[in-house]
């Protein structure tokens, strides 16, 4: 097992692994605002602003060769995001989908993604050498996002990349992301994360998701099922509910934030992802961890959209 805390006094080379996709937001009048956006590249974000020059944080995904691919890219860069291990694809897009908010905040996902350049992120020539690359990163991270869009090829391919990873004693975090949509089966979803979980080090969940995929009564079955698999650290995410920690055997719960008037809670488990790692990896305590995660996710879900503006 790994420990997250610290990393050292070199700077932590981090990298996210997943899709990007054209956010397309929903407005009363039902016109679009048009943006970008995607579990672990949201978390990128936010990682990236709360580490600032203290660490490298790398995107790894595969785009088009189009200009919303080129927008993308040049946001990212804004952002501080190195694109070093972003394949561009020719005659390929990224997905697209569409936010729809109800009256509480809640959202309903339109998406449109079956021929995204990210689903041969792992099997193109051009992926050997980020291949290569990965296992000498501090920090992998990637979602059940990640393990759906890459197919059956592109998990083994990180299956392989996260073993090597971790003997070169890299930090291996997961966020699980569950979205039915995605998986020909519940099946297919359940062996893909099984696979994946003996070589993660942070666990970060949602209950929800637990719940649906596998079919957890409690979060006491949820904290034993990962033990079984080894996971030394787990975080419970339960939106406006305290979140849920067992780190070393200990467990313990840390309250959430409250919001008077939720606009918008796209996003709200990635930003709160972001912010927990980014203060392990410089030194704070699970707890610790927990109040800057729930701080950042309090502020991100007044506004809408998946990334808040920096002055947000």
């Amino acid at each position: 097992m790994n420990t997250l805390s610290p990393l050292g006094p070199n700077t932590p080379r981090i990298a996210l692994i997943g899709e990007c996709m054209i956010e397309l937001q929903q407005r009363a009048d039902g016109s679009l605002q048009q943006s970008f956006g995607g579990d672990t590249l949201n978390t990128a974000v936010y990682l990236s602003r709360a580490m600032g020059e203290k660490a490298q944080v790398d995107y790894v995904t595969a785009l088009g060769d189009d200009s919303f691919s080129d927008a993308m890219c040049q946001i990212w860069t804004s952002e501080g995001i190195g694109l070093d291990l972003v394949q561009r694809l020719p005659g390929r897009l990224p997905g697209l989908y569409c936010i729809q908010t109800d009256a509480n905040g809640e959202r309903r996902f339109l998406y449109w993604r079956n021929e995204a350049a990210v689903r041969d992120c792992f099997t193109t020539p051009a992926a050997e050498p980020i291949l290569a690359a990965l296992p000498d990163y501090d920090v992998l991270y990637f979602s059940g996002i990640t393990l759906a869009v890459l197919g059956a090829k592109g998990r083994e391919r990180l299956i392989e990349t996260l073993i090597e990873a971790r003997q070169r004693d890299a930090r291996i975090v997961f966020d699980n992301n569950y979205r039915p949509r995605l998986w020909a089966s519940a099946d297919e979803a359940r062996e893909a994360y099984r696979s994946v979980l003996p070589y993660v080090d942070l666990a970060l969940l949602t209950v929800d998701d637990e719940q649906a995929l596998f079919g957890f009564a409690d979060f006491e079955e949820v904290f034993a099922a990962y033990a079984q698999f080894g996971t030394p650290e787990v975080v419970l995410k339960r939106g406006a509910v305290a979140c849920l920690i067992r780190c070393d055997g200990e467990s313990f719960e840390v309250p959430a934030q409250r919001v008077e008037t939720v606009v918008d809670t796209t996003a709200a488990g990635d930003s709160f992802s972001a912010a927990y790692l980014a203060s392990r990896l410089l030194g704070g305590s699970p707890a610790e961890a927990a109040e800057a995660g729930h701080q950042l996710a309090s502020r991100v879900i007044q506004v809408p959209g998946a990334l808040i503006p920096k002055q947000a």
